[in-house]
């Protein structure tokens, strides 16, 4: 059993409903969705369709305690943080991934993304020799290597960014198409304001990963 902390679109925003049809499943309700007609697409986002449309704040880790005890450490987090606006979000090509990220830089999204790791990482089961090998294996930085020795994973904290991933790596002779079909897809819903008030608790027990709950951010800001 693995569990995460997400941060993915209210249920009744339109961006919700194209991500999960982009990806070809809503985690939400362990569907799977229609994607566009477009050539290869299964393939392209086997990798994240697995995750479900999300963006990560608390990287998935083995649970001690149980998924109770996880879902109370998500309670504390989502009373940590005041609820925010979030930027306009944007397609961006990151290594060669297609994803969405913020437009402008948003501290609200950095605090919550530290408090999920840091007010969770008690419930981690250290990660087996052989991940932190995979890890490794990638070429993390010195720096990586040290928040992967202490919180289990080397992209937190200031290696931390926002984005909600659409495809795997793409070779050059894919990515123009899919990102000019990206574009047009999400264009409608990537203008609609939107704000940050609630977390995701993700779980994976054997399969992919669904929702298992979402927790509102107990402090309004408006």
């Amino acid at each position: 059993m693995r569990a995460a902390l997400y941060w993915a679109p209210a249920p009744d925003d339109p961006l919700w409903g194209l991500g999960c049809r982009w990806l070809g499943r809503d985690a939400a309700a362990g569907l799977a969705c229609t994607q566009p007609a477009l050539p290869n697409i299964a393939a392209l986002t086997e990798a994240p369709r697995q995750y479900g449309f999300h963006a990560t704040l608390r990287p998935p880790m083995r649970v001690r305690g149980g998924l109770a005890a996880f879902s109370r450490a998500a309670g504390r987090v989502a009373q940590s943080v005041t609820a925010f606006a979030l930027p306009p979000l944007e397609l961006a090509e990151l290594d060669g991934f297609l994803a969405l990220r913020e437009s402008a830089p948003c501290p609200g999204l950095r605090q919550l993304a530290d408090a999920s790791v840091a007010l969770t990482d008690e419930l981690r089961l250290p990660a087996a020799e052989e991940e932190l090998q995979r890890r490794r294996a990638a070429g993390l930085s010195p720096r990586q290597d040290a928040l992967l020795q202490r919180w289990g994973y080397p992209y937190v904290m200031e290696e931390w960014f926002f984005h909600l991933t659409l495809t795997r790596r793409l070779a050059p002779a894919e990515r123009a198409a899919m990102r000019d079909a990206a574009g047009v897809f999400f264009a409608d819903a990537l203008t609609i304001p939107r704000r940050v008030e609630d977390i995701c608790v993700f779980v994976q027990d054997g399969g992919d990963f669904r929702v298992m709950e979402r927790i509102r951010l107990s402090k309004a800001s408006f």
